[in-house]
């Protein structure tokens, strides 16, 4: 690769993706998602916002520490005590980044309410603060799109002599058009003093659809750095998506000649799991990595993809990590047939999860035909959302319903402590939703229920998604079983234990503070 060619791929989906409403992670998770993008390839992992909590600031320093290949960068906000919370966390990595940013639009200016020439001057105190403690700083003009051009240009030069090595052009709001952002970078390369020596980058927001296209048209116009998340994932509409910056890229490199050193056959694995620890499942139409993005339903299609696959498919199942070999399993299938064929999906599993899963997959191999891949996913996605370290955990559930009414009898471990209840409702759904409340009661309100079959036939698998709000804290819950009423009550309860665990966090965190996003 040569720099003219080369395109970084900077990830913000443990910071900006973890910001969607319902998407917080766990610690835990945080670190298994950050060692994946460190594998993949990532250039750059923006691990989190150091000093919006301590569990933020915790898991930014966990994860400096734990890096291998990526560059480790925290995001602070054009304050001295962010900017050095940052460095707290991020200077452990081997090769650490502060990334400091404010909003430079008349909206964003009349926030802080400062005018033109005051905010320069914090721009370049801030920034150079930051470059006395760490040689790679990125600087964010938030809101760039709708930036004065005369005032960003002159604010993106201060940065740059204070000591930015990375510029980067946000499009907040995702107010701006593929010609508009290959404009804007060409202008800022043209005009300002020193661009040539500094990355640009480029960072879009989804709501219009073009968050992609402005990346790509931003990249041929000269930025050097893509900011992304895997699956999209983001605030309001969402961010520009990594998989389809990346195999845009290698799709059509005839026209757009560039490279960008990730390993594409990690991608549907990524994918599968940070839709599962997010609790945003993946749409089936989702370029890349929806469960349609390979399915071929016409007749016509059908025939041209038995003839030659590539009179329908640009890309190959193996590109992104899907393997096409077929491994037909049921209630026969063992443990090592099953590891392959997680493995084909994109899951690489231990033993211990893999003895888990194995169990699961065989009660539900005895409850129905054939066991498909989307039924195997769907087994991945519930051992991921219910666990026995949970809180709540149901135990047994019974339900009557008909013309007569609709009444649930619930078992669940509160704590370690069992307790049974029966309650009625409107509907049999109601009705267990009711016991769950009488045995853990809450104020927290029922934003979502969406129920969606997995699988065709009377006896496939129902995923179940749930979405709660409580004071301003919103959680998701998932859930599969055949049983639709049963994974109902198991999406509840996992929004629930969701619930529990933002409470501590809110408890602990000292510093919640406005987050901005751009």
């Amino acid at each position: 690769m040569t720099d003219k060619n080369r395109v970084y791929i900077f990830d913000t989906t443990l910071r900006d993706g973890e910001q969607s409403p319902g998407a917080t992670m766990s610690h835990a998770e945080k670190l298994e998602i950050a060692g994946m993008l460190d594998e993949m390839g990532v250039d750059i992992i923006e691990a989190g916002f150091p000093i919006a909590s301590e569990g933020d600031f915790a898991a930014v320093s966990e994860i400096a520490r734990r890096s291998q290949n990526s560059v480790i960068c925290g995001l602070a906000r054009a304050q001295l005590p962010d900017i050095d919370r940052c460095w707290e966390a991020v200077k452990h990595a081997r090769r650490p980044r502060i990334h400091t940013f404010i909003g430079t639009s008349p909206l964003h200016r009349a926030i802080p309410n400062l005018d033109m020439d005051q905010m320069a001057e914090r721009i370049e105190q801030t920034v150079t603060h930051a470059r006395n403690l760490c040689d790679n700083v990125q600087w964010s003009p938030m809101d760039a799109t709708r930036t004065e051009h005369d005032y960003l240009c002159r604010v993106v030069e201060i940065a740059i002599k204070a000591g930015a090595t990375t510029i980067n052009i946000p499009d907040t709001v995702g107010y701006t058009a593929p010609r508009e952002s290959a404009d804007l970078i060409r202008m800022l390369l043209e005009r300002v003093p020193g661009a040539d020596k500094v990355i640009f980058a480029t960072h879009c927001h989804n709501d219009l659809g073009m968050a992609t296209a402005n990346s790509l048209a931003a990249v041929e116009a000269g930025a050097r750095q893509i900011e992304c998340t895997i699956n999209g994932l983001g605030e309001r509409a969402g961010n520009t998506a990594l998989e389809e910056v990346v195999m845009a890229m290698r799709v059509r490199h005839d026209i757009m000649p560039y490279d960008t050193g990730i390993d594409t056959t990690k991608i549907m694995g990524i994918s599968r799991r940070v839709a599962q620890v997010s609790g945003f499942p993946v749409q089936f139409n989702k370029a890349i990595v929806g469960k349609n993005a390979f399915l071929h339903e016409s007749g016509i299609h059908q025939d041209g993809v038995l003839k030659n696959v590539e009179t329908f498919e640009i890309m190959r199942p193996a590109d992104i990590g899907l393997n096409e070999t077929n491994i037909a399993m049921g209630k026969h299938s063992g443990r090592a047939a099953l590891r392959a064929k997680l493995a084909d999906l994109g899951y690489e599993v231990g033993d211990n999860q893999l003895k888990d899963v194995f169990v699961r997959f065989k009660a539900l191999a005895d409850r129905k035909k054939e066991v498909y891949d989307d039924d195997i996913v769907a087994l991945m996605q519930d051992s991921a959302a219910n666990t026995e370290d949970d809180h709540l955990q149901v135990k047994h559930l019974r339900v009557v319903c008909g013309s007569d009414g609709q009444t649930a009898d619930l078992t669940m471990i509160v704590g370690g402590e069992e307790k049974t209840v029966h309650a009625s409702g409107d509907g049999p759904v109601d009705a267990c939703f009711n016991a769950v409340k009488q045995i853990f009661p809450h104020n927290a309100v029922l934003k979502l229920y969406q129920v969606h079959a997995v699988t065709e036939g009377t006896d496939a698998q129902a995923t179940v998604s749930v979405r709660m709000e409580e004071d301003g804290r919103i959680v998701n819950g998932q859930s599969a079983d055949t049983d639709t009423i049963l994974a109902s009550v198991k999406a509840y309860v996992g929004a629930l234990n969701h619930l529990i665990v933002r409470r501590a966090q809110a408890g602990k965190d000292d510093k919640q503070i406005s987050m901005y996003s751009h």
